[in-house]
């Protein structure tokens, strides 16, 4: 059996929930949390969770954060640069994204979790 991944941030409510939920749904030892934002995924990961999820790098970004208000905000940016952006600054991918072989999908609300566990 294959782990599930979460890009989890321990102080976000939709983080701790969907983690609890796959810890009510799967043992310990098959859950691997990736607290991204001491951790934060390479370029090339962050495209294959994209994809994964079949979804734009825009749509990933959390534009609410102050990074994104202050910095990017207003400006035109193709995919790879905003996953550049997300990378330097793992703050603004949105969280959580829970992963299994090749499917992703993002926590909001936790319960989208159960459809690829």
């Amino acid at each position: 059996m294959s782990k599930v991944k979460i890009f989890h941030n321990p102080r976000c409510g939709k983080s701790r929930n969907s983690l609890k939920l796959l810890q009510e749904k799967m043992p310990e030892e098959q859950i691997e949390i990736i607290k991204y934002l001491e951790t934060p995924p390479s370029k090339t990961e962050l495209k294959a969770v994209i994809q994964m999820l079949g979804i734009s790098a825009d749509q990933l970004i959390r534009k609410n954060e102050n990074v994104w208000k202050e910095n990017f905000k207003g400006k035109t940016f193709g995919e790879d640069e905003l996953i550049d952006i997300m990378v330097d600054n793992p703050i603004l991918i949105e969280r959580p994204i829970v992963i299994k072989e090749r499917k992703a999908v993002l926590g909001r609300p936790p319960e989208n979790i159960l459809e690829i566990l």
